[in-house]
């Protein structure tokens, strides 16, 4: 592969654009020209010879703009390598087992025809916006539960199928 690849990423208090850019720093040392750009400032996927999206998960679903991104450039990902990532639960369970994707992301995946999904713990920490956000806070159900090793495996692993096709 020679082309661009994109890690769009749909992140309301900055953790998913974390866990995109250290998507994208993998990448890139893989020798892979890479942009990690925020979902909603994306206008066009058609210079991008494959695309990694990912999004914060919210009371079961995609943060809005991952979703909003997937819906308004079905055509052009369907037609090019396509990888998915969530972030969102604030438990080590992420580390300890495969998650599945959330129903939206399951029927993305299918009618996209991406080639994997991955599930990685999530992050709230004080100052997240969000009445949701700041009750689970209050109620200690905050913390950084993120795995930047699993991150970046999984990074080299689409990495190498990008430099291998």
């Amino acid at each position: 592969m020679t082309g661009t690849v994109l890690v769009a990423y749909g992140t309301t208090n900055g953790s998913t654009a974390q866990i995109a850019e250290a998507i994208a720093d993998v990448l890139s040392k893989y020798g892979l020209t890479v942009e990690a750009l925020p979902a909603q400032s994306v206008t066009s996927v058609a210079s991008y010879e494959a695309v990694v999206v990912g999004g914060g998960l919210y009371a079961g679903r995609w943060q809005k703009h991952a979703r909003r991104f997937i819906r308004r450039h079905r055509r052009a990902l369907s037609e090019r390598p396509l990888w998915l990532f969530s972030s969102g639960p604030l438990d080590p369970s992420a580390s300890e087992k495969d998650i599945p994707p959330v129903p939206g992301v399951k029927k993305a995946m299918a009618e996209l025809d991406a080639r994997e999904h991955v599930t990685f713990g999530g992050c709230l920490e004080e100052g997240a916006k969000g009445w949701v956000a700041r009750m689970l806070l209050r109620n200690g159900k905050g913390g950084d539960f993120r795995d930047f090793t699993a991150i970046e495996t999984w990074a080299a692993h689409v990495a190498d199928e990008l430099t291998h096709t």
